[in-house]
């Protein structure tokens, strides 16, 4: 699958395979919770299509995404400090699979209880996430971060189809039987909350933690450590600009992700069998995207191959907001799909070569938080744009655009070697 001379001295392929598997088992979490099934089951069932259910569903992404804000860099410090990432990576990755269960469990109008497992399940994910990018500067080497990242991605969105097509096909199933979504969607939950549990095992079997306990960094003190890694990033004013341009366009790509299945129901009128399966049409770009771009960003530079699919995200919103037939929203969702695994592999890719080697995890928890910021911003701008307008997706989706234009024009003024150099001083 990879040369081993991508690597880093002694990290075995079988190790990258484990550190590969964790984007499997979590992609489908992302994939039915968020993209395709319960975010437009959420609107329409559990806040029964109430004027403000848009709305609502915004505000608990960005609730959960607020709380990830402000705790990942105290979590990544505590890594950093006791060598830890693998145990926190086994935690997180335990309260997301417990408390996807527990969407399952919630019923119509149940919107306290539902809301609860939303958040958590999404503050557990998006910890997970950060803790698993953080091993990439330790398994590959630094020319070849966007192939490695590439791979990881490439294989996640192949869970993420397994969850959506096990998914799916008890849909259709349940359909075809007269089930009303109130009995399959709960069903949904459970097949992924299962594929996240089994197919993150040989994460914890194979990935090594190999950094050592260091009680000499200061312990994580809440809003204290937040501001300690601040400082330290002020030291690395390219890490800073990518920061800002991360903020902006994972804000469009959150969009993408939370409010997808939504806007291709409300505006479109697709039903929730056809919602999954274009999702499904999406992942398989969105492999294709993250693994086939690696090579191609590993050849022409992280950041030239980040503003191709910035321009690309921009294509794809002017098409979803010009269709008024199925035909044309496809052709924009195929190219999100291609968009949305590159753009996000090459956000990490240039993360992991900014951050100094002996602060990854804390670096990576200001990534984090500065996703978790686009999170919040993107869902509730799009939430409140469709709240004032009188439910107007169109021109919620048109306005996901200027988050797009916006990172690209940011990126522009980050300097690819300087950021490189910056983070090997340090580690020298």
């Amino acid at each position: 699958m990879f040369d081993q001379d991508l690597l880093n001295e002694g990290v075995r392929k079988r190790e990258v395979l484990g550190w590969s598997m964790y984007d499997f088992a979590n992609s489908g979490y992302t994939t039915v919770v968020l993209t395709a099934v319960y975010n437009a089951y959420f609107v329409g069932v559990i806040a029964e299509n109430s004027p403000s259910a848009t709305l609502l569903w915004t505000l608990l992404i960005a609730l959960s995404s607020l709380i990830v804000m402000l705790s990942m860099p105290v979590l990544g410090a505590y890594a950093d400090r006791h060598g830890a990432k693998k145990r926190l990576l086994l935690a997180t990755t335990a309260g997301c699979v417990v408390s996807t269960i527990g969407l399952g469990l919630a019923g119509r109008g149940e919107i306290v209880a539902a809301g609860m497992a939303v958040v958590i399940s999404n503050c557990c994910y998006s910890y997970g996430e950060s803790l698993i990018a953080s091993f990439l500067p330790e398994l590959a080497r630094r020319d070849a971060l966007g192939r490695v990242s590439g791979w990881g991605w490439a294989f996640g969105y192949f869970g993420g189809m397994l969850s959506l097509g096990l998914s799916l096909a008890y849909v259709l199933h349940a359909q075809a039987q007269g089930k009303p979504a109130t009995e399959f969607v709960p069903v949904t939950m459970y097949i992924t909350a299962v594929v996240y549990a089994v197919a993150a095992i040989p994460t914890f079997l194979l990935l090594r933690e190999r950094a050592l306990p260091d009680l000499s960094k200061p312990k994580a003190s809440g809003l204290a450590t937040l501001w300690a890694s601040w400082q330290k990033a002020r030291s690395y004013p390219d890490f800073l600009r990518l920061l800002a341009c991360g903020t902006s366009y994972q804000a469009g790509i959150s969009v993408v992700i939370a409010l997808a299945a939504v806007y291709a129901e409300q505006a479109l009128g697709f039903k929730q069998a056809q919602t999954m399966a274009l999702v499904f049409l999406v992942n398989i770009a969105s492999a294709i995207g993250a693994f086939g771009f690696g090579y191609f960003e590993d050849r022409v530079g992280h950041q030239r191959a980040l503003s191709i699919t910035l321009w690309g995200w921009i294509l794809m919103v002017t098409l979803a907001y010009l269709a008024t037939d199925a035909t044309l929203f496809w052709i924009a969702a195929v190219i999100a799909g291609l968009c949305m695994g590159s753009s996000q592999s090459c956000g990490r890719a240039l993360a992991g070569s900014f951050a100094p080697a002996a602060s990854l995890a804390e670096f990576f928890g200001l990534w984090t938080f500065a996703t978790r910021l686009a999170a919040i911003i993107g869902p509730l701008s799009y939430g409140l744009i469709t709240w004032a307008s009188g439910g107007n997706h169109r021109l919620g989706i048109l306005g996901t655009g200027v988050f797009f234009v916006v990172g690209w024009l940011v990126l522009r003024g980050i300097d690819l070697q300087r950021g490189i150099d910056a983070a090997h001083r340090q580690s020298a």
